[in-house]
């Protein structure tokens, strides 16, 4: 047990009865890691919702996501602005719907012991909109967000990123690029408190290094300061400040959903990949969560949305893409698909 972990509850932990009871520290961190003995929670330093920020807070703290990013709002113009994904799904006249692609797939298959469950499937995808993806079961959906995730390696074709490609790249440097995920399954770190499952996420910290190890806190302190502001400020845009200090794993299911987003938030991706972000989230927060993700397009991060939930791609997706059979059979708004007999026949039928 950490001898500086702080017991939030202000009673003696189990942990340190343990102790006074002449159990080794070895055997006490033994069974706290199966589980049989919960570790001390730490609390961070946090405001309270709704408290003012501290006058010496950096800028940072109060920033949206895309105020972390190379770019920003002031790097995108008034006609892109115009073009994103946003409540009503319309798109405008003019839009020619090929502009600014910041993610494209080109001719991906991907085979299972011979059985092609993606055939062939092209799809760009435009900066600072957000994109859905829809179709039946085993239209290849995830599958193909995995492949453009680099957690799944496509069997044929090509994947591009800003112009360069990334095909073979693993999942990882895809993500220190500015292309990151999240998966059908929340998997947040349970024994973690909200706010340390967002701070796990902030790369390129300086008490992650052993230089930082070495020199300690006064060379890693700032740093984590800031960490620490960056992480209460996504808690307090997404209304789960007052929950920073409670386990990850003792949240709700729509609430887990919330931490694993804005967990991939904290490292101010340019393009988020989001697997069925609604399943099983109460649809009131399914709806909230919808206009929050439509004001990170409106900051400029790109939003790919895998989902079932059709009243959701309604409201806010445009385009969307149908997956039917491993292909692309349609893409525009949800009105137009709804016309077209094949996409009827393929998803929206019952």
């Amino acid at each position: 047990m950490s001898k500086t972990a702080e017991d939030t509850t202000g009673l003696v932990s189990i942990g340190q009865l343990a102790k006074a009871a002449g159990v080794s520290s070895r055997t006490i961190r033994y069974y706290e890691e199966l589980g049989i003995l919960p570790e001390p929670r730490r609390k961070l330093a946090t405001r309270a919702p709704g408290d003012p920020l501290r006058r010496d807070e950096p800028a940072s703290a109060t920033a949206t996501v895309a105020d972390a990013k190379v770019h920003g709002p002031s790097a995108i113009g008034d006609g892109d602005l115009r073009n994103r994904g946003r409540p009503g799904g319309e798109r405008r006249d003019g839009d020619s719907g090929d502009a600014d692609v910041i993610l494209e797939c080109r001719g991906l298959v991907r085979s299972f012991d011979g059985v092609r469950v993606v055939e062939g499937v092209s799809m760009g995808f435009q900066r600072a909109r957000l994109t859905g993806i829809i179709g039946p079961n085993g239209a290849g959906k995830s599958t193909v967000l995995a492949m453009l995730a680099g957690t799944l390696a496509p069997t044929a074709g090509q994947i591009f990123f800003d112009g360069q490609e990334i095909t073979h790249l693993p999942a990882y440097r895809r993500a220190r690029l500015g292309v990151v995920r999240t998966f059908q399954l929340a998997s947040e770190f349970k024994r973690l408190t909200v706010l340390e499952n967002l701070l796990a996420a902030i790369p390129d910290q300086r008490g992650d290094t052993f230089r930082g190890a070495v020199l300690g806190r006064r060379y890693w302190g700032a740093d984590e300061r800031d960490a620490i502001d960056r992480a209460q400020a996504m808690l307090d845009r997404f209304g789960l400040l007052g929950l920073a200090d409670r386990y990850a794993g003792d949240l709700s299911g729509g609430q887990r959903r919330l931490v694993e987003i804005m967990r991939a938030l904290m490292s101010a991706p340019d393009v988020l990949l989001l697997d069925e972000p609604m399943a099983g989230v109460h649809p009131r927060l399914a709806h909230d969560l919808g206009m929050r993700l439509v004001a990170l397009t409106e900051e400029g991060t790109t939003i790919v949305m895998v989902e079932h939930e059709l009243s959701i791609m309604d409201e806010f997706c445009d385009p969307v893409y149908v997956l039917a059979d491993g292909r692309v059979l349609a893409e525009g708004t949800m009105a137009a698909l709804r016309s077209r007999e094949e996409v009827v026949e393929a998803y929206l039928v019952g």
